[in-house]
């Protein structure tokens, strides 16, 4: 046999060889298992705005809530929650914010004066978007308060705004006794949230308030400070 012959046999030999090994290799790639790409997680944003309606009611630093659809912050005829007791006697909004059933929440700046507007905004994940609740105290009062309850907002279509105008509500937790030392606000820069509740303790529509010019000899309120319903005008927008 040629030596050239024999060079070229042991060439088509090691040419089956490597042909072989790399057919046997091509099997491991069928065992990779590439994990699935992430959902993209769309997000959807919503603008709340608020105008304070009264004449000389400042309104404390509210605080807007994204929560399910199962859920009310408070239900007229029933007994306040404590987070709402707080919030409707002294402002204070933290004890809402934590609630277990709070998805997400923002809060305002500051005080809503009276005639004046704010927008809160609230940016959520899809599967979060349910109801929005919105709650701010009337500080010239012993435990009034206003705001949205639970509004759903799930199927709002882009840039199609919601206009309302919601009336105020009596935490029922504290007698409306307008004296001296007993509000929070400017008109009488006296205590905020007491534990003791001395009221029908219930939740219901704000009477009002008499002021001493109506009789109620105590009380430190002026005709300014007296309101009618509604008490603020909301606008709600989805941006996004």
């Amino acid at each position: 046999m040629k030596t050239t012959d024999i060079k070229l046999k042991t060439s088509l030999l090691g040419l089956f060889v490597a042909t072989t090994l790399l057919s046997g290799c091509g099997n491991d790639d069928d065992d990779v298992v590439v994990a699935p790409a992430p959902p993209v997680v769309v997000m959807q944003t919503f603008t709340v705005t608020v105008t304070n309606l009264t004449a000389n009611q400042p309104m404390s630093p509210m605080i807007l809530a994204a929560h399910s659809a199962e859920a009310s912050l408070w239900q007229a005829g029933e007994k306040a929650s404590v987070a709402i007791e707080k919030m409707a006697e002294g402002g204070d909004t933290a004890d809402i914010a934590a609630l277990a059933v709070i998805e997400s929440s923002v809060n305002g700046t500051g005080m809503l004066m009276p005639g004046m507007s704010e927008t809160l905004t609230l940016t959520l994940a899809q599967a979060d978007v349910a109801n929005i609740s919105l709650a701010t105290m009337l500080v010239n009062t012993n435990d009034a308060f206003t705001g949205i309850n639970s509004y759903h907002i799930a199927e709002m279509e882009v840039d199609r705004p919601q206009m309302m105008k919601y009336m105020a509500y009596d935490a029922g937790t504290e007698a409306n006794s307008e004296a001296k030392g007993t509000m929070p606000g400017p008109a009488d820069g006296g205590e905020g949230f007491h534990a003791a509740r001395d009221d029908v303790d219930f939740v219901h529509i704000h009477p009002g308030v008499i002021t001493m010019y109506d009789g109620l000899a105590d009380s430190v309120l002026m005709p300014s400070h007296r309101f009618d319903n509604p008490v603020i005008a909301v606008t709600i927008t989805r941006t996004e």
